[in-house]
């Protein structure tokens, strides 16, 4: 097979991968925000004992608000509810682990200290663990002081598409009842 064959294939498989991606995350975010009773998702829809924990959470990024927190974990399992392979044990398709679907060497980069109520040792499958583990990356890598969230959230997960999926539903929990 000729060279430019090889890179044109490689280059279809590279679009398909993306376009794959993309119709997953746009399918995902359809769901979320078409919740019974409503046009736009709305805090309301995050579980109240996961709410608590994402303000807790956030709280120890100064500048993060929990919206994001609570965006990653409804695109990632559903805050936790996903009954998908990876979420409760084992890993996903590409090795993804918990309620926030960490990879196991960045769960570890961010599992410590263990947060008040978190597992010893730290486990992804926790969520105190797994969200505040999100919070701390997400600090590290620009969501502290508010200074460049959709660079944090691209640290998260390299896709722009999620970046978009995750602020856009961000600003909807944001935009909704903020409840205490």
């Amino acid at each position: 097979m000729s060279a430019a064959r090889v890179l044109a294939l490689a280059a279809m498989a590279v679009v398909v991968t993306v376009v794959a991606g993309t119709f997953a995350v746009v399918g995902l975010w359809a769901a979320v925000t078409e919740l019974p009773g409503s046009s736009t998702a709305s805090a309301d829809a995050v579980p109240p004992r996961m709410l608590a924990l994402y303000r807790r959470a956030a709280a120890t990024c100064p500048g993060l608000s929990w919206t994001v927190l609570a965006a990653i974990g409804t695109v990632e399992s559903s805050n936790g509810t996903s009954s998908l392979p990876g979420v409760h044990a084992g890993a996903n398709w590409a090795g993804a682990e918990g309620p926030m679907q960490f990879e196991p060497a960045t769960f570890t980069e961010y599992d410590l200290p263990v947060p008040p109520g978190g597992a010893a040792p730290p486990s992804p499958y926790d969520p105190v663990d797994a969200v505040y583990a999100a919070s701390r990356l997400l600090c590290a890598n620009g969501a502290a002081g508010d200074a460049d969230v959709a660079a944090a959230v691209f640290a998260y997960n390299h896709s722009a598409a999620y970046v978009q999926t995750v602020l856009g539903l961000s600003a909807a929990y944001g935009a909704g009842l903020d409840r205490p």
